[in-house]
């Protein structure tokens, strides 16, 4: 099972980012890279998150629901390290190969900000160069990641329950999604 697939031949496969980031500016002028998240692995997002010094506020964006719950935002209270670690290894199966959601951590003492999304892409706002050596030391190199493709994403009815959980761990704050938010 996977996330995200792209069309061989006559089949549709799954597609895994090559090791590789850029650097770019966002449309609202601020720096940021851009990383291919391999086959959905989620010690990537955590390895980029752990740059940054906690508390963390995690923002859990339920974009295809498959009726575990509302269309949204979700919003955790503050969470520590470990607190962190334990949400992403208890839900990583989930986390890492359904397409439903979008998850953002941000640290406030640092004012940055890492999101993965649905196409398996990081966007990591903040302390570009502590980034950039992380991702160095797992083995990424420069490059482009991209999904400007035909694809396809997955939403697995095997994760229904762990979606559930997810909502279920915390006592979340609630709110509509953003229009960028929607497919």
């Amino acid at each position: 099972m996977h996330k995200l697939s792209h069309q061989s031949g006559d089949a549709w496969v799954e597609h895994s980012h090559p090791l590789s980031f850029k650097s770019e500016t966002a449309n609202n002028g601020i720096e940021r890279l851009v990383v291919g998240v391999p086959s959905g692995t989620p010690s990537i997002f955590q390895s980029l998150v752990d740059c940054l010094a906690p508390p963390y506020f995690v923002l859990y964006i339920l974009h295809t629901p498959r009726g575990e719950g509302n269309a949204g935002r979700y919003q955790s209270s503050s969470l520590g390290s470990r607190e962190f670690h334990s949400f992403l290894e208890r839900y990583s199966p989930f986390l890492s190969r359904d397409s439903r959601l979008d998850l953002w951590a941000y640290s406030p003492t640092e004012k940055a900000t890492v999101t993965w999304d649905r196409h398996n892409l990081i966007h990591a706002y903040g302390p570009i160069n502590r980034f950039s050596s992380s991702l160095r030391a797992l083995g990424f190199r420069n490059g482009m990641p991209n999904v400007s493709f035909p694809h396809q994403h997955h939403y697995h009815a095997e994760f229904d329950a762990d979606a559930a959980g997810v909502l279920a761990e915390f006592d979340w704050h609630f709110s509509p999604l953003h229009p960028e938010d929607e497919q």
